[in-house]
């Protein structure tokens, strides 16, 4: 992990992360703040929503506290590794409040795709991305 970001979270939270896992099976990890007003808002939702209760059961029943060494690091539990495929090679992606951590191999099968589907122009634009400028 870049020294940065490993210094922004020592500082900003503690070292103290949660990491769970995606749908699309990687883990995601967060800055215990940040992961205590996703799991709020996870709780809020409509209990005789299946898709909710699905939602809830694979992101709050994944989640994990653990703490960053002074180095950084962090041992992840079996479990977590087994659910994203985690071998020898991981890929840690920034994604704004949080971190995806990808299998090697599964990250670039899966870059490849997303690229794929971009240049072929698939799906539509959510309205609320419309306006953006990169």
């Amino acid at each position: 992990m870049p020294a940065r970001y490993r210094e922004c979270l020592l500082e900003g939270c503690g070292g103290r992360l949660v990491v769970t896992v995606d749908q699309d099976h990687c883990l995601l990890v967060y800055p215990l703040p940040e992961w205590e007003i996703i799991e709020n808002k996870l709780i809020a939702l409509p209990s005789l929503n299946k898709q909710a209760r699905l939602l809830q059961r694979l992101l709050i029943g994944h989640a994990t506290e653990l703490d960053m060494d002074a180095q950084g690091r962090i041992l992840l539990p079996n479990m977590l590794r087994e659910f994203a495929g985690l071998n020898k090679k991981a890929v840690i992606i920034g994604q704004g409040k949080k971190l995806e951590i990808w299998d090697e191999d599964t990250w670039s099968v899966n870059q490849e795709e997303w690229v794929a589907a971009v240049q072929a122009d698939e799906g539509e634009l959510p309205a609320a991305l419309e306006e953006l400028s990169l």
